[in-house]
């Protein structure tokens, strides 16, 4: 396995990921009835975004939390996700920028929920 180096790879590891999440029980129902995730605006948004923070090709900005404050999420949901994320790294790459991806999304993960968790 390699690491991730390119913009085809963050493709990969985002198309990926988002199918894991389209099948889970637990997700699936969140992204697509609830939220009704435009997925041909979203996945583009995804790529920008790690291809930003993970290989400094992108030019992301925003406010991502907004967008996950009305959806009805807890931390089962966020241990979920985060369990697929790093499953989904952890088949299709190694090395040290698969690894700073896994502790953003950690971050990213711990942040939001804390911010939930006090707003409600």
């Amino acid at each position: 396995m390699k690491d991730i180096q390119t913009p085809e790879d963050i493709k990969l590891m985002v198309d990926r990921f988002y199918e894991k999440v389209n099948q889970d029980e637990l997700l699936s129902n969140i992204f697509n009835d609830f939220a009704r995730i435009d997925w041909d605006a979203h996945l583009p948004r995804m790529y920008n975004f790690w291809n930003t923070v993970l290989l400094s090709k992108g030019d992301y900005k925003g406010s991502p939390f907004q967008k996950h404050v009305p959806l009805p999420i807890n931390s089962e949901h966020f241990e979920r996700w985060l369990s697929l994320f790093h499953s989904n790294i952890d088949e299709h790459f190694k090395g040290l920028v698969a690894e700073d991806a896994k502790k953003v999304a950690s971050t990213i993960g711990a942040t939001f929920q804390a911010k939930l968790k006090h707003m409600r």
